[in-house]
């Protein structure tokens, strides 16, 4: 899993049927002192995860094992929000 930060919704006037009712966002990648890393992605959100949030999420096929049984085309999804982050000393 990998951390992101929400940066806004992403709004489509045509998209797959599959993807009805399903709201696409924004994210950027961050390490876990919330430093960007990487470029920005458009993620489905399963958890209901709003702008600036902190969430985890998956890449790949497991990407739409958080909409089973329905099938989704999806490369990336959100799949929890971050409460909080604790670090260990060495990982400071």
């Amino acid at each position: 899993m990998n951390l992101a930060r929400v940066v806004g919704p992403v709004v489509c006037t045509v998209k797959d049927s599959a993807l009805r009712g399903v709201k696409l966002l924004l994210v950027q990648p961050v390490d876990t002192h919330g430093s960007d890393i990487g470029g920005q992605l458009v993620a489905l959100d399963a958890v209901g995860a709003g702008a600036t949030e902190t969430v985890f999420f998956v890449t790949g096929r497991e990407a739409s094992f958080a909409f089973l049984p329905d099938e989704v085309p999806a490369d990336v999804s959100i799949v929890g929000i971050v409460d909080s982050i604790g670090l260990q000393d060495s990982d400071r």
